[in-house]
């Protein structure tokens, strides 16, 4: 199956109506305290490249990566639930990496939540491995730390 990953706009009602869904799991899922998603105006702030993955004309899954400056951290990683597996999610993550590259940022940083294993799966076989907090992030009891060296 053939998907694209092109630059997007959380505030397109397809990719809005995606980044909603993942809020909502990740209320459903987590404390009020251990939720650290980027609301969707935060998504178009300078620092912050957005994309979305397409087959077609519809949005299967949101990705972005924000420059933090001395590394980029992957925020808003979304696959819609039909089309989970089918390998949009490691499409997704690649283009993020490849603008982390293009961007000169020497690592890939994340933070996720401890129970979603599938995203677990996702991150450590495109070369993730656990790490500790780092930036503003507590050390919350439900966050799962990852990075890539990307240098």
């Amino acid at each position: 199956m053939t998907f694209t990953v092109e630059p997007g706009n959380p505030r397109d009602p397809a990719a809005s109506a995606l980044l909603r869904a993942s809020h909502a799991l990740m209320q459903s899922l987590f404390p009020p305290e251990d939720n650290f998603f980027l609301d969707i105006d935060a998504l178009g702030a300078p620092h912050i490249a957005f994309f979305v993955a397409r087959r077609e004309r519809e949005t299967l899954g949101t990705g972005a990566l924000a420059d933090k400056g001395d590394y980029g951290e992957v925020k808003s990683m979304f696959v819609a639930e039909a089309a989970r597996g089918l390998g949009v999610g490691a499409v997704l993550l690649a283009r993020l990496e490849d603008e982390a590259r293009a961007r000169g940022l020497p690592a890939l940083m994340l933070e996720t939540g401890n129970l979603l294993h599938a995203a677990h799966r996702l991150y450590a076989r495109a070369g993730f491995t656990p790490r500790g907090p780092f930036g503003d992030y507590p050390d919350a009891a439900s966050s799962l730390f990852m990075e890539k060296r990307l240098a």
